[in-house]
């Protein structure tokens, strides 16, 4: 797997993908290709409100098209775990425009 995405090096890590609708998807990056179409396992949706705490949809193994997504990081995993979603208020993400 190559072409310079910059991805090979988070392959079996766990990433949060940030789609060009708003969704923050978190799972394990098992794939890529050349059109950084990704792979993900074990992979769920956080879906954030200003009035209540973080919910986290299981959405499985699960495949995200490559023109659909606008951000793709890396999870530090200790952080992550210290969270406490359940207190944790955002406003949701708006949709990228093109």
């Amino acid at each position: 797997m190559s072409g310079g995405t910059g991805l090979e090096n988070l392959v079996d890590q766990i990433i949060s993908v940030v789609t060009n609708d708003g969704r923050n998807i978190l799972g394990i990056l098992k794939g890529f290709d050349q059109a950084t179409n990704i792979i993900l396992d074990e992979s769920h949706e956080r879906v954030y409100s200003t009035k209540e705490g973080v919910q986290q949809h299981v959405l499985g193994l699960y495949i995200i098209r490559g023109d659909n997504i606008s951000i793709v990081g890396e999870v530090d995993e200790e952080l992550d775990a210290s969270l406490d979603l359940s207190k944790l208020r955002a406003q949701p993400l708006k949709p990228v425009i093109h």
